[in-house]
């Protein structure tokens, strides 16, 4: 393995038992262990157990025969990231090593860059009872249901719920349900081996294993398809996944977390969503509050907003006008922060100071909040009429791009899609 590891540009050390592993551990770092369950003296379950308890965080892939995959599993759930099995194919040794670093290095980075911050801004009494909840929930392997309107931050508080949990030094993998196209969603989210139909020339790991030893996020848990759903709640319940064209069944060691902003007790009830899934999902239940519900957090949420993307963009605008501030109070902001991250975008592109005013903020640009008004003066204009004009007003602005319209209403290019033709859009 060292010598093959080498050639594909790997640098590794061996070690032959597990004492001389807790050796090397202490001397040098090391971004993943390779390592056998069975080991003369030390198995490879205690040196996990013995990296665990003095603060090791490296990732493991443990390797077992055939006989011990109950102990494989007992490895994962003592804090290895993946196991293989006797015989195994040294190229898929590599493939699941290279992901595996990728993934603790890019989480490093991102610890570095972010120490102290948890991405989670406001201290409004909503904000404060759902830091709280992620604080009891996390240690827990507790599946979790987050929901609430579009913009609100579902994926930030499922990072928080990653990061304060005890699988942290895991992967966070996340998938946006609604943006894959139907037929490809199952090889995403299960893999497939080769030749499990036509142009699968190599056996491909899905998301449930690249999210061994971490977090999977199902963005948009509401959009998928009746068949898959089935298969979805097999998961939940028995832990195991089989990729396509397989035939063995592969444990799986990551925490599900699913968010939405439909509502799914309705979907039950018009045979949109299964309810036996549902009720496998909703765990522990964390409702986001829309922004217009927690104005209090709005100019803290703007200064951090500012902060950041200042510094992405190389320009000097540090504040807002006291005028700016209180129009941004004043907004309804139906994008939640969404929202406001682009109103405030567009503002630091338009501003001529430092400092930026009302005018820069541009807030008569907001298309769902022209709707608002059009419907405050009109006793006629009805809900459908305010969403068959906002999505007009977004294609108009990306000049027919649904991609890209779908992404600022907040909604998948499939719903994108059927409400054009729902309400015969001509584009």
């Amino acid at each position: 393995m060292k010598r093959f590891l080498a050639m594909e540009g790997l640098d590794s050390d061996t070690a032959e038992n597990g004492l001389s592993a807790k050796r090397l551990l202490r001397e040098n770092p090391y971004d993943a262990v390779l390592m056998d369950l069975r080991m003369p003296g030390m198995s490879g379950l205690d040196v996990i157990r013995w990296m665990r308890g003095e603060g090791f965080r490296t990732p493991v892939i443990m390797i077992s025969a055939h006989g011990d995959i109950s102990d494989a599993v007992e490895a994962l759930k003592q804090g290895a990231q993946d196991y293989i099995v006797k015989p195994f194919d040294p190229e898929e040794v590599v493939i699941r090593l290279k992901s595996l670093v990728e993934a603790t290095g890019l989480r490093r980075i991102a610890e570095q860059e972010r120490p102290d911050e948890s991405g989670l801004i406001g201290e409004s009494p909503d904000m404060v009872a759902i830091k709280h909840v992620i604080a009891k929930i996390a240690p827990s392997p507790a599946t979790v249901l987050i929901t609430g309107e579009s913009g609100t931050g579902k994926e930030v508080v499922a990072r928080e719920i990653h990061r304060q949990s005890r699988l942290s030094s895991g992967p966070f993998v996340a998938i946006n349900i609604g943006g894959v196209p139907e037929n490809l969603l199952e090889s995403e989210l299960f893999g497939y081996e080769k030749g499990a139909f036509t142009g699968a020339v190599q056996r491909k790991m899905g998301l449930f294993e690249l999210a061994s030893g971490g977090t999977l996020f199902l963005d948009e848990i509401g959009d998928m398809p009746l068949p898959l759903q089935v298969k979805i709640l097999r998961v939940l319940q028995e832990r195991r996944i089989t990729r396509l064209g397989g035939t063995e069944p592969i444990p799986i060691n990551a925490r599900i977390i699913a968010a939405t902003n439909k509502n799914l007790e309705k979907q039950v009830v018009d045979g949109a969503f299964r309810e036996d899934l549902f009720y496998r999902l909703n765990v522990v239940r964390i409702q986001l509050p829309p922004l217009r519900e927690r104005r209090s957090d709005i100019p803290v949420l703007a200064a951090y907003i500012i902060s950041r993307y200042s510094k992405e963009m190389g320009v000097k605008v540090t504040g807002f006008t006291p005028e700016a501030l209180e129009a941004l109070k004043n907004h309804s902001f139906y994008g939640n922060v969404r929202e406001l991250e682009n109103i405030i975008e567009r503002a630091i592109i338009f501003a001529d100071s430092d400092t930026i005013d009302a005018d820069d903020l541009d807030l008569r640009t907001s298309g769902v909040h022209h709707v608002q008004n059009r419907e405050s003066s009109s006793p006629c204009y009805t809900l459908r009429d305010a969403e068959k004009n906002a999505i007009v007003n977004s294609l108009q602005r990306w000049e027919g791009n649904r991609t890209k319209a779908a992404k600022e209403l907040g909604i998948s290019r499939r719903t994108l899609i059927s409400k054009i033709q729902e309400y015969d859009i001509e584009l």
